[in-house]
């Protein structure tokens, strides 16, 4: 029954009824030199380079706001970047999504595999990223690039698929959200949708979501995906492997996010054994 559920999830996306939600999870795909799978992950990549204080220990947001503080802005996005600038292999769900090229794809984390995937393609999609206030005089809650990578006044409702990088990208030129004080601003505004694109909006509407890669055993990253989903369309689902917080528990029924209890590999297999990686 989990098969067939997860069939028709990934086939529902495919048709565009429903929006792919992509974690740090999906980036662990990307080989043994893949980015930081996991807010934990970076955040003992910047514990090696900077000594944090035990209470802020792998705590991402609080590790990168001490690193924020100490030793200022540029210093810690260029560790954030760092962490992320190795090559990875392909990504068979970065893969399956540049195929099928679906309305909207929301890629909750800080790598550029899937905007480099799409750039090998038609350039038919845009990308829209949240932004960091810090250093900002403007009242900016995101940009939006086409997919030559050129700045764009919004979202074009005429593209073919819209990449949405809530927190940002950690490539050269581009901006991101980590540390505690990003997210102040964004936090008091996020529940009346500010901070959350128009058009980004517009292609929720009428659908439902299919996390992949994600966890919810985080407040922040509970408030980003309730925020995104909300006033979309039901049937939301989810592939989580094993035990679950409490928190996570509430947040699915919250939701009404029906759990697929399986590995993302299964994701992997079931999309080679439809012929869907090679669509």
């Amino acid at each position: 029954m989990t098969r067939e559920m997860l069939r028709v999830a990934l086939e529902a996306v495919g048709q565009g009824r429903v929006v792919p939600y992509l974690g740090p999870g999906v980036a662990a795909l990307g080989g043994a030199l893949a980015a930081p799978a996991a807010p934990a992950a970076l955040s003992a990549r910047i514990e090696a380079e900077v000594r944090v204080p035990r209470r802020a220990q792998g705590n991402l947001w609080a590790a990168a706001q001490f690193v924020e503080t100490r030793r200022f802005r540029a210093t810690l996005e260029a560790m954030v970047v760092k962490a992320f600038a190795a090559p990875t292999g392909p990504n068979p769900i970065h893969d399956w999504l540049a195929a099928v090229r679906p309305p909207m794809v929301v890629d909750a984390w800080y790598d550029a595999g899937l905007v480099r995937r799409f750039r090998q393609g038609a350039p038919d999609w845009g990308l829209v990223q949240g932004v960091s206030r810090n250093g900002e005089w403007a009242e900016i809650w995101h940009r939006a690039y086409d997919a030559a990578d050129a700045l764009c006044p919004a979202a074009d409702p005429g593209w073919r698929s819209l990449l949405y990088k809530p927190h940002g990208m950690a490539v050269p030129g581009h901006s991101l959200l980590v540390s505690d004080s990003d997210y102040v601003e964004v936090l008091t505004e996020i529940d009346i949708q500010s901070p959350i694109p128009e058009e980004v909006q517009n292609r929720r509407t009428g659908r439902g979501f299919l996390f992949l890669g994600c966890r919810f055993d985080d407040q922040l990253l509970r408030t980003y995906a309730r925020q995104i989903a909300k006033r979309s369309a039901r049937g939301h689902v989810a592939v989580i492997e094993g035990p679950l917080t409490r928190m996570e528990r509430l947040f699915l029924e919250e939701l009404a996010i029906e759990r697929i209890d399986l590995p993302l590999e299964a994701v992997v297999e079931e999309l080679k054994a439809s012929g869907a990686h090679a669509a």
